[in-house]
């Protein structure tokens, strides 16, 4: 049975177990995002409810600076909510990965209407794919295109590891079910690799590609600005290197070429961008065996 049908958002309180500490959580969550839903949190022999409703917005835009914005889908949990970066150009628009698709993008983002827009998918997990359907042109490593033909749960990533009740702040409508959740078919209309170059007149970025996370995981790079998009090979948080395509040795030796570019601000695939010394030390303290997902399970336990 979907924990989430009706009006109901149902959190496990194996989560918050002591009731002031879920008392609070709540509040600070209701104060934070605002408005109503009906809101459910269940354990074996009580249950409690406050009023809630379905998110009237599922996608929050960011200026960042020069033409750069940050998309994110507000409701997914901050420790699995991808960044979908968006950066005009002077005739056409770039949107780097495209979040799990839970609801519509461009219907609700307008601004992907205004100018063409070319998809870049950094790599092909459900969290960063989901709504390239909605585009004609969708670019990424010919090494992950049967995975963007064909998705499914075990090809992205495994998403019955982090699709759960958890994941959800608020719910998008009263039909959701996150145990129906699945990404859609999108085909690659081209391919990009190492040493390709993205042109839009104003601005020119470089293609890395930089295997372990996933075997076509790549990077772009505006040596201008010295600003690196990074996706998952490199981001503020714990490194995930167990997915059933990852490779280890790849994977430091992506993280030891990145140490060589000249970068100043990486904009990651998740969480906060960040800083040249901060890379460094996540780099580091990877390749001393910390910052890494283990479990993915049990890293999302963790979480919730």
């Amino acid at each position: 049975m979907p924990l989430f049908r009706r009006k109901y958002f149902c959190l496990p309180t194996n989560c918050y177990p002591q009731p002031e500490f879920r008392a609070i959580m709540l509040l600070n969550r209701f104060r934070e995002i605002g408005g109503q839903y009906d809101f459910c949190a269940t354990s074996s022999n009580e249950g409690e409810r406050v009023n809630k409703r379905f998110a009237d917005q599922w996608y929050e835009i960011l200026p960042i600076n020069d033409g750069i914005s940050l998309i994110r889908e507000t409701h997914v949990a901050p420790w699995l909510r991808c960044n979908m970066w968006h950066i005009r150009g002077r005739t056409h628009d770039l949107l780097i990965d495209t979040g799990m698709g839970v609801k519509p993008l461009k219907s609700e983002v307008t601004q992907l209407l205004e100018r063409p827009v070319k998809v870049i998918s950094t790599h092909a997990h459900f969290d960063h794919i989901g709504g390239a359907h909605e585009f004609e042109c969708r670019l990424g490593h010919r090494s992950e295109a049967h995975i963007h033909q064909s998705p499914t749960e075990k090809n992205t990533s495994g998403w019955n590891a982090f699709v759960r009740a958890e994941t959800f702040l608020m719910v998008p409508d009263e039909s959701f079910s996150f145990e129906q959740y699945f990404v859609k078919s999108a085909p690659l209309t081209g391919y990009i690799d190492e040493g390709d170059v993205i042109d839009l007149d104003n601005r020119h970025f470089e293609i890395f590609h930089l295997p372990g996370h996933s075997p076509g995981s790549i990077v772009l790079f505006d040596r201008a600005s010295a600003t690196l998009f990074s996706g998952d090979v490199i981001y503020d948080g714990d490194l995930f290197d167990t997915v059933y395509h990852s490779d280890r040795e790849q994977y430091r030796d992506s993280l030891n070429r990145l140490k060589e570019l000249p970068v100043q601000t990486i904009h990651g695939g998740h969480f906060e961008s960040f800083g040249r010394d901060r890379m460094l030390e996540r780099i580091d303290a990877y390749l001393r065996g910390e910052g890494r997902i283990e479990n993915a399970e049990d890293w999302v336990s963790q979480r919730c």
